[in-house]
């Protein structure tokens, strides 16, 4: 034991003080790493979940966007290669061959064997294309083709943020059915109780007892039951969000803020160029146009200019071979002219032009659906505004009648029945209210998708 205090002490005497100052400063340097590290792993689940922050996290990490932007990162790598055909193209061949049999020509009736045993050659090449079709089309193509693919990814980002708010306000209405319905059970557990209490004390029969019993049965099944469809809608929300499976969602909103939004213009009008649907036609109509020109190219020669440089090496002796170089060089002009194909040219053309006039057809179709859209999306909006303003109306109501009703039953003025059927009232302009409020936003929700104003 001594033996090992004494020598813990002599390595602590060992390490100097500046040796501790540097230990001390890498550790301070690496702490934000350390914390980084844990911060990264926190944000990826939520600790409040809104409409906003749903929406924002869907955009980012939802499988489906991650692919339309890798699909624009492969396509901005493929435009690279198909412009690179534009640069010289410079290549090196080198090739080391033994005769075991020299070949052998005939000269003047007689055989004479051509060459020498051992040769090596090193051929430098360049190439310049002139013209080219397929390289052309590139080059023209290229903005719109980048265009095409953030117009895409556009298109899905505003889907998933339609899709992620409907299953938002999905959700928010299961929830509120298990609060009235948690509500209820508290209010039909106390007229339970009243109505036990009168028939013990034989001021009413069991009548009323036993149709408190049953409704208070019936309430706490109609909430198991909204209680297991909540676990469905929420997977379903985690999954158009790219949520963590294991993660819990923790909805956070304001019921009266909520309602303060459901207002929209309804006097706007369609316009059809504000959608990302037209925008993304217009672009595959300019790529059809270019994909027609591409077709009449085909009629044109491709011209690339040519060089190269060979270093031949030639040697019966093996060990020599490199001291004896006879180099040749040229330099070219190449034109290739296609004569006939067998009418493919004019066949593949004609389908360029046929595809070009379908586009156009679908613009004049796009166009001419966009209104009877928008004025759909907006009848069910105006008529589910109607709806919610009058299940709002009827709430109010069913809450004055219940609260009246539930006085006059303990006062001994009115039957337990009209008690029951009060509160039943009550519990159904409830859900009906939340119902409704929540199926307006979610049309409110189409017409703004219909109007071209939800962007990404």
């Amino acid at each position: 034991m001594e033996t090992k205090q004494n020598l813990h002490t002599v390595i602590i005497a060992k390490i100097s003080p500046e040796f501790v100052k540097v230990f001390i400063a890498v550790i301070i340097l690496l702490t934000p790493f350390f914390v980084l590290a844990q911060s990264g792993i926190k944000d990826s689940l939520l600790q409040e979940v809104t409409l906003k922050t749903a929406i924002d996290y869907a955009i980012v990490r939802q499988p489906q966007i991650q692919q339309s932007v890798i699909d624009e990162q492969i396509l901005e790598t493929t435009i690279k290669s198909k412009l690179a055909d534009w640069y010289p193209q410079i290549n090196f061949n080198y090739s080391l061959q033994h005769n075991f049999i020299v070949p052998t020509t005939i000269f003047g009736g007689n055989p004479v064997k051509v060459g020498v045993d051992n040769t090596s050659a090193g051929l430098f090449t360049v190439s310049q294309t002139i013209f080219n079709k397929d390289v052309l089309l590139a080059s023209h193509t290229k903005k719109d083709v980048r265009l095409q693919a953030k117009q895409l990814t556009s298109n899905n980002k505003i889907e998933l943020a339609a899709n992620v708010s409907k299953a938002f306000y999905d959700v928010l209405s299961t929830e509120e059915q298990i609060k009235v319905s948690t509500t209820n059970i508290q209010r039909i557990e106390l007229s339970l109780k009243d109505a036990y209490n009168q028939y013990k004390a034989g001021i009413a029969d069991k009548i009323d007892y036993k149709r408190a019993t049953i409704t208070f049965n019936n309430a706490k099944a109609a909430k198991r039951s909204n209680e297991e469809l909540l676990k469905a809608k929420l997977e379903n929300l985690k999954t158009l969000m790219g949520y963590p499976i294991s993660g819990n969602l923790n909805i956070v909103y304001d019921s009266l803020q909520m309602e303060n939004e459901v207002a929209l213009d309804t006097l706007q009008q369609a316009n059809y160029v504000s959608r990302i649907e037209y925008q993304l036609l217009e672009t595959q109509r300019r790529l059809l146009q270019y994909n027609v020109r591409y077709n009449k190219w085909s009629y044109l020669p491709t011209v690339s200019a040519n060089g190269a440089y060979n270093l031949s090496y030639q040697s019966n002796n093996f060990s020599k071979l490199y001291g004896n170089n006879f180099p040749n060089s040229f330099a070219a002009l190449t034109l290739a002219f296609p004569i006939f194909q067998g009418g493919k040219r004019k066949a593949t053309l004609q389908a360029a032009q046929l595809e070009l006039e379908r586009n156009n057809l679908d613009i004049i179709n796009f166009k001419n659906t966009v209104n009877s859209a928008y004025t759909q999306a907006l009848a069910v909006y105006k008529s589910n505004l109607g709806n919610f303003q009058a299940l709002k109306q009827n709430l109010t109501l069913a809450k004055e009648v219940y609260d009246i009703l539930q006085l006059q039953y303990r006062s001994g003025i009115k039957a337990y029945l009209e008690v029951i059927t009060s509160e039943t009232d009550l519990r159904t302009a409830e859900i009906n209210y939340y119902a409704a409020l929540y199926q307006l936003l979610a049309s409110k929700i189409d017409v703004q998708t219909a109007l071209g104003q939800i962007v990404y």
